[in-house]
């Protein structure tokens, strides 16, 4: 198979997580510290050597395109003021990538969202990213992943540990260590979607990022709508397993949970913590608090 060259970006789901909010503005452009959060997937898809970025957006997220396109009145603005330093920033994000649209006209899930990025796609390997899932590493994740997928030529899904309580809000995998451990790879064997504790096979969640070949195309198309009334990635890979390997790569790096309330919170004040122009000083706002309990 061909090299990693193109990146998928779902962004077409409505967002109720974080309603009312997302009610006119599109939930991959809520604000984290300074960036929206989908940016963070995009740059960390350029830090991996992507160039082709594939987007698919819906209804109402025009903002999301708008981002990234060149915005020549602004700039003017800015420049007329002698601002260089925010002209800069607004002419990284336009000048980063070329990025192409494609929408989802119906909210029918992850499956189907990466079901209609096809004929962008072609027939080669390509990565998912999900904006919801911001990773920190030395190393980018999907860089990482690509990696793995140019050792094993199959897919490979992200997984990570999590709390045993947990495992009902992710898809689980069986696998068995491919080589050594310390390599993070598993044969995967079995996905559960959002199985209960008793029914998991392990505590080993599959997180926002794989590298996919292009047979999954057709097994979405064979897919049919499973829980929520939706085509669920989860299910087209178990199908999968009946073709091909796929192998789970337990990546190096922090995840953040920017997808629903209370991780979008914590991500923000790590984030904010971490700023280089905001850190010292919110590090001694949070100490001046008073909290109670």
């Amino acid at each position: 198979m061909s090299e990693i060259r193109k990146a998928v970006f779902p962004a077409a789901g409505l967002g109720t997580r974080f309603l009312p909010a997302t009610k006119a503005q599109p939930k991959e452009m809520l604000v984290l510290v300074d960036k929206p959060i989908i940016q963070y997937a995009v740059e960390e898809a350029v830090a991996s050597g992507l160039r082709n970025m594939i987007i698919i957006t819906g209804r109402g997220k025009n903002a999301i395109e708008d981002h990234f396109d060149v915005s020549f009145e602004l700039e003017r603005v800015l420049e007329e003021r002698g601002k260089s330093d925010l002209l800069s920033l607004v002419r990284a994000v336009s000048d980063m990538v070329q990025i192409a649209y494609v929408r989802q006209k119906e909210a029918l899930g992850l499956g189907h969202a990466i079901l209609v990025a096809r004929d962008l796609v072609g027939g080669e390997p390509f990565a998912v990213l999900l904006g919801d899932d911001i990773i920190e590493g030395e190393e980018p994740c999907i860089g990482q992943m690509m990696e793995v997928y140019r050792r094993h030529r199959c897919s490979v899904i992200a997984i990570m540990e999590v709390p045993r309580e947990e495992v009902a809000r992710y898809g689980i995998i069986a696998g068995k260590p491919v080589g050594s451990p310390a390599d993070g790879v598993f044969e995967v064997a079995e996905m559960i979607e959002k199985p209960s504790v008793e029914e998991a096979p392990s505590n080993m969640a599959i997180i926002g990022r794989y590298i996919l070949t292009p047979t999954i195309f057709e097994v979405l198309e064979e897919t049919g709508r499973g829980a929520g009334g939706e085509i669920q990635l989860t299910d087209a890979l178990e199908r999968l397993l009946g073709r091909e390997r796929i192998v789970g790569y337990k990546f190096r790096g922090r995840r953040h949970d920017a997808g629903e309330k209370l991780g979008f919170l914590k991500a923000t004040v790590e984030f904010a913590l971490k700023s280089a122009e905001l850190g010292p000083a919110f590090r001694e706002y949070l100490k001046s608090l008073k909290l109670d309990g």
